[in-house]
């Protein structure tokens, strides 16, 4: 427990970032699977969809310093090349 007032404030802002930061990555990771889901069941427009979604909530991500920016271009690669299996 901190002694100082400014290190108890420190504290409760690390929390709020954390579960931010936290939010922000669970969304990409939610569409990365569903992206996997959509193209193992061939389901083309739904994977273009998902995709897009994907681009989205990583770039913003990214933009934030949650992610660094070579695992978003990572992660929309991989998930390019996966829709582009379908064809």
């Amino acid at each position: 427990m901190p002694n100082i007032k400014s290190a108890a404030k420190r504290v409760r802002q690390t929390e709020v970032r954390t579960l931010r930061n936290r939010a922000l990555k669970s969304r990409v990771k939610t569409f990365r699977k569903k992206l996997a889901t959509a193209v193992a069941e061939k389901q083309k427009e739904a994977a273009e969809a998902t995709l897009r979604e994907l681009f989205a909530a990583a770039d913003k991500a990214a933009k934030k310093n949650v992610l660094q920016k070579n695992t978003v271009a990572r992660y929309k690669s991989s998930g390019a090349r996966l829709v582009a299996t379908l064809g």
